[in-house]
């Protein structure tokens, strides 16, 4: 089915970009998964080819480009089942707050970096004791002079052990209203006192970095202050419903991805005599995906332009992020079923789809909190 909100322009950048999965990304995949981290120059090289921060603008270097870039990037790499290399954590949900927090100085200093791959981006708000609710944010930032004195812990850091740069929520004041007291600094990773904890090990994901943040007397510079001191929530909480439409939309491919090669496979495999895609059962179960999936494409078709014009979405956002991430876990348990045994194997590409679609509905604020969100804008 034809995508009406995409250009010719944006469809001849998402050919190009798919080929640049298969011969760049997919025979190599299966090695960083194993080493549990993406190489450096894989970062590099998109960068040389334009495939990150693609809304950057041109005065800095970027192609100045619109989300819908950004959102081509993101459904082929879950189409394809290469999530991990976590280009749409750089480009959709760390680099807004730099795009549209940092002033004049910081947009000079640092998003030419970004854009060439130089410096790789993580976002550390999660902590050992504080995960969907901010409120109990603990990393304390106390100002000294011209700098801030930084120290606590961040946890689930993705992009943990490459990133060069990491946009961190810390209170920086005691406040009766304890979302008023928090502010982002941008921590440089070679810095003092900033440490990385482990790549932490987890059940699927495995080619994506993630590591616990150690700040230790880290001194900051005040001119790193990513918008106004105190007013750190406000920004976070303008950022996450693009953080949750990018989830949604890499939830959405996901599940067409696992779909698509299921496909193919109930074509070609036989049992009882015939193949298996000719059983009533698995024409059935296609089919209700198959009509899931479109519907989420279709809810997504028409709020990622509502999202691009500025249109707040706190509660339509929330329903696409749970729902959509249900279904991406939904298509990926049901297919790998019509793979038997075959898709317990590694090396099956749908049970990668199956792992990897586990934490989508924990991350970008669980798909509980979601539904806490929603009912709240329903007035209940």
């Amino acid at each position: 089915m034809e995508r009406k909100i995409f250009s010719k322009e944006h469809e001849m950048f998402r050919k190009s970009f798919r080929q640049y999965i298969k011969d760049k990304i997919l025979p190599y995949y299966n090695d960083w998964e194993e080493a549990g981290i993406t190489p450096r120059d894989i970062w590099l090289d998109a960068g040389k080819k334009g495939f990150l921060c693609p809304t950057a603008e041109e005065q800095y270097g970027g192609p100045g480009g619109d989300f819908l870039y950004s959102t081509v990037i993101t459904e082929e790499m879950y189409y394809h089942g290469v999530s991990s290399l976590f280009f749409s954590l750089h480009n959709d949900i760390v680099f807004p707050y730099i795009e549209l927090y940092a002033n004049e100085e910081q947009k000079k200093r640092w998003i030419p970096k970004c854009v060439t791959g130089e410096s790789i981006l993580a976002v550390a708000m999660t902590e050992p004791d504080a995960g969907s609710d901010l409120a109990r944010l603990s990393t304390r930032a106390v100002k000294d002079g011209d700098h801030y004195i930084v120290n606590g812990s961040k946890i689930f850091i993705s992009n943990g052990q490459l990133a060069d740069l990491c946009v961190t929520a810390v209170r920086t004041a005691d406040t009766k209203r304890p979302h008023d007291g928090i502010s982002l600094l941008v921590i440089e990773a070679d810095r003092k006192g900033y440490r990385r904890g482990k790549n932490l090990e987890k059940i699927g994901m495995h080619a994506q970095d993630t590591s616990e943040i150690f700040l230790d007397d880290c001194r900051v510079p005040v001119k790193n202050l990513l918008g106004k001191e105190n007013e750190g929530f406000k920004c976070l909480m303008r950022n996450l419903q693009q953080e949750r439409l990018s989830l949604a939309i890499g939830g959405f491919a996901a599940a067409k991805g696992a779909l698509d090669i299921t496909l193919d496979y109930v074509r070609q495999r036989h049992i009882f005599g015939k193949p298996v895609g000719h059983f009533q059962n698995t024409r059935f179960s296609l089919a209700e995906l198959a009509t899931k999936i479109q519907l989420a494409q279709s809810f997504l078709d028409d709020l990622i332009p509502r999202h691009m014009s500025g249109e707040e979405l706190v509660k339509e956002v929330s329903m696409a992020k749970y729902w959509i991430t249900d279904l991406q876990f939904e298509a990926a348990d049901r297919c790998l079923q019509f793979f038997g045994g075959y898709g317990y194997m590694k090396e099956y590409p749908i049970s990668r789809f199956f792992v990897d679609a586990r934490v989508q509905r924990i991350y970008g604020g669980a798909n509980e909190v979601m539904k806490e969100l929603i009912a709240r804008k329903m007035g209940i």
